[in-house]
């Protein structure tokens, strides 16, 4: 695929697909902070203990992300709320970054540690689809959820592509493009339409107002791939270079959703009733592929 830029430059890009009913790939998340505390006291070891203050800390995570979802989803469809509240109770939380820890004394139990984090809260992917089809994809009240698809579900050389997408509520979002040879490029934010704060029940286009490239069909052929990003709280940054009209992203792949991971949630306390800040991740992925 490549890319002719306003100012005759180019760079390889691509096809991205993927329909309003079936994404290939989409998850919905929770980024917030926990902590999490244990004593050793007679009977544990001082890495048993540090493993019981974590296990402590994802704990009150996935319980924490459960109540900020029912508080800021607003639903009320009592099967809806069961289905969501069923997804956040059997949650996977992974640590995106250890904030805090270390051992301190305490009077009544000896020897304690403590553990604060960043984690990542995802919930039971069957829940959230079952509670997807109680409730249209595009209700502002339901949890973040990003759509991408593009017109046409196959391209071939020289055919010109546009990709659209669109989120049910408010979001900062980055579009990024993966080729054949595992070329990284952000098409959105780019040098010329650095916008990074979408609204919510609103299409986007790709190529659009203010871009300065479009996306024709080129060789390498074969499986390509677009991946959206977005969460309620500013993404995390990650490392780039100008190429043309975009941005071509320097590092590993796998750096891109972990530096999108990095969002800046907010201040401590502001969350539901003043409990550690939080914001929804929503990802979406989709692949097709291109011939000559």
């Amino acid at each position: 695929m490549i890319c002719k830029c306003a100012m005759k430059r180019t760079i390889i890009l691509c096809a991205v697909v993927l329909s309003f009913a079936s994404p290939l790939v989409a998850a919905q998340s929770v980024i917030t902070e926990a902590s999490g505390s244990a004593c050793m006291g007679d009977d544990k070891s001082r890495k048993e203990t540090e493993q019981l203050a974590l296990k402590d800390a994802k704990r009150q995570a996935a319980e924490y992300a459960a109540t900020y979802i029912r508080s800021e989803t607003r639903v009320k469809d009592a099967a809806l709320e069961s289905d969501l509240i069923s997804a956040y109770a059997n949650a996977r939380v992974a640590v995106l970054q250890e904030l805090e820890k270390g051992w301190h004394k305490d009077a009544a139990s000896g020897d304690c540690f403590g553990i604060r984090l960043k984690v990542e809260v995802t919930p039971d992917q069957k829940a959230i689809a079952a509670a997807s089809q109680k409730t249209s994809t595009d209700d502002p009240a339901a949890p973040l959820s990003v759509k991408v698809w593009s017109d046409r579900k196959a391209y071939k050389q020289g055919e010109r592509i546009k990709i659209f997408l669109k989120a049910n509520k408010p979001f900062y979002g980055r579009v990024v493009y993966r080729d054949a040879g595992g070329k990284l490029i952000q098409l959105l934010p780019n040098p010329f339409r650095r916008e990074n704060y979408f609204n919510g029940g609103v299409v986007y286009e790709l190529p659009g107002n203010g871009d300065r490239f479009d996306l024709e069909v080129t060789p390498p052929f074969g499986p390509e791939g677009v991946t959206v990003y977005a969460a309620t709280a500013p993404l995390g940054e990650i490392e780039t270079a100008v190429s043309g009209g975009v941005y071509e992203i320097l590092g590993r792949s796998q750096d891109v959703g972990a530096g999108a991971r990095g969002v800046k949630i907010g201040a401590k306390g502001s969350g539901v009733g003043g409990a550690p800040p939080a914001t929804e991740f929503a990802e979406a992925v989709a692949e097709v592929t291109t011939a000559r």
